[in-house]
């Protein structure tokens, strides 16, 4: 059996009334915490560049775009909406050999459920599916390492999840697989030196090309055969070495994969959270936000995954744009010592190119530390931050499992104020609370066209 009719076979198989109630609920969470990303990147450049593109699809579509009256194409619409749920590189995480957002694939899940006028258990069912298939794949192996995109994945998690709200056959989904990943390979390439807006767009690219594999196997279309297995396809052109996918679906009420995702605390790149908590910590110890001019210097000891993905770079030092920001340890340490925490506003431009600030990240050496890959990623995602000041005093602090780790979850209410804080942005009080209540009762809709209703901004 080939690992698409794998994907497939569990896809087409597993069942709504399958999911014990706390994976339920962790999917509505997870919709509460995207919504939310959504509301807060509403106003940035990529996500006004993504509607003006969507809007260019033309009168008479009937998929939305979260926040907007306009009407789109199922794909562009999966395209806008993903764009605001990644751009503040706020919305959830997973790690592992890769790392992955998980929740990117709501944007794609929403747009077919809206466009097929499906109830809330649907797409509880389609997010359940695409979590447990990127995640598992991420397991599997690391793409990075071969200089791809880990949104590489979401070219199979996305319709995977599509496919089973729709009622594919296991060939209608291998068919899907098939179009959806031969194109779908990105290169890391996006992720790599000084970035740029497309670091936040990449899955939502994914989630497009998803939805549209999706429509077009819907409607009869045939894809490659054997996409991984064949003699050009994935084993032999992207990963270069075959693997296999951990067992995929129920073996107990823990074993579903978006229970082992994680939901951000802060606005950066995940593996900066024990980071900052760890800088919050000894600014609490400190009594007060660190002065520039006081510190001696800052050394960060952190893993190797952490260290090549935000530390290592000769960019992350002074960065040029948010996108580099959000991606530098040391920017985010120093930020937080001197802010006293790192929010939304630590990633403008202002902030950023503050030369008394930069001159900090200056004094700051991220090293990596072996004895910290030994418990990454199962056990949390280890930070040491040792602050040396010129009095001689010197700070050291050490943070695991930040707060939304897996092994130390948000609970009902940091997700609720999360989302009141970016959705209150630009959403009226009123408008918030009843896209909450809404957002808690996707279980019960029987049309997921009544999220959007509240969300007019």
């Amino acid at each position: 059996m080939s690992l698409a009719r794998d994907i497939a076979k569990f896809a087409c198989n597993l069942s709504y009334e399958e999911l014990p109630e706390k994976v339920i609920v962790e999917a509505k969470r997870r919709v509460i915490d995207s919504v939310g990303c959504a509301m807060g990147a509403w106003l940035s450049e990529p996500a006004k560049i993504s509607r003006e593109m969507a809007a260019l699809s033309g009168e008479g579509c009937l998929t939305s775009i979260i926040g907007s009256r306009n009407r789109c194409t199922p794909d562009m619409a999966a395209f806008a909406n993903g764009v605001m749920f990644r751009y503040l590189d706020y919305n959830d995480t997973y790690l592992s050999k890769e790392p992955a957002h998980p929740s990117d694939n709501i944007a794609a899940l929403l747009a077919i459920a809206e466009t097929f006028e499906l109830p809330g258990d649907a797409l509880i069912l389609g997010i359940v599916i695409a979590y447990e298939v990127q995640c598992r794949l991420c397991d599997a192996f690391s793409i990075r390492k071969k200089g791809w995109d880990h949104v590489t994945y979401g070219a199979y998690s996305t319709v995977a999840g599509c496919g089973a709200m729709l009622g594919f056959t296991e060939d209608q989904m291998v068919h899907a697989l098939g179009i959806s990943g031969i194109s779908g390979n990105a290169m890391r390439q996006t992720r790599v030196g000084e970035l740029s807006m497309w670091k936040g767009c990449a899955f939502a690219n994914a989630s497009k090309n998803g939805v549209f594999a999706t429509l077009l196997a819907k409607c009869g279309m045939t894809g490659p055969s054997e996409i991984f297995e064949g003699e050009m396809g994935f084993f032999n052109q992207v990963s270069h070495e075959k693997f296999e996918l951990p067992k995929l679906g129920k073996d107990d009420d823990d074993s579903f994969m978006i229970l082992k995702t994680y939901i951000k605390k802060y606005p950066a790149e995940y593996h900066s959270q024990s980071a900052i908590d760890a800088a919050e910590q000894i600014v609490a110890e400190h009594g007060n936000t660190f002065d520039v001019e006081e510190i001696e210097d800052i050394t960060i000891a952190t893993f190797t995954a952490s260290y090549e993905i935000i530390g290592g770079e000769p960019e992350k030092w002074r960065p040029q744009c948010r996108e580099t920001a959000d991606h530098s340890l040391p920017y985010i340490t120093c930020a937080a010592l001197v802010d006293g925490t790192v929010t939304m506003e630590t990633f403008d431009r202002s902030r950023f190119t503050d030369e008394s600030l930069l001159s900090l990240v200056a004094k700051t050496k991220v090293v990596p530390n072996a004895e910290l890959d030994k418990i990454y990623p199962e056990q949390g995602i280890p930070n040491i931050i040792t602050v040396r000041l010129k009095n001689g005093k010197v700070y050291e602090k050490r943070v695991d499992a930040p707060e939304g780790h897996a092994l130390n979850p948000m609970n009902n209410l940091d997700i609720e104020k999360k989302f009141r804080l970016l959705a209150g942005k630009i959403l009226s009080e009123g408008q918030v609370e009843e896209a909450l209540e809404t957002l808690w009762e996707l279980d019960n809709l029987q049309d997921v066209r009544e999220i959007f209703a509240s969300i007019i901004v």
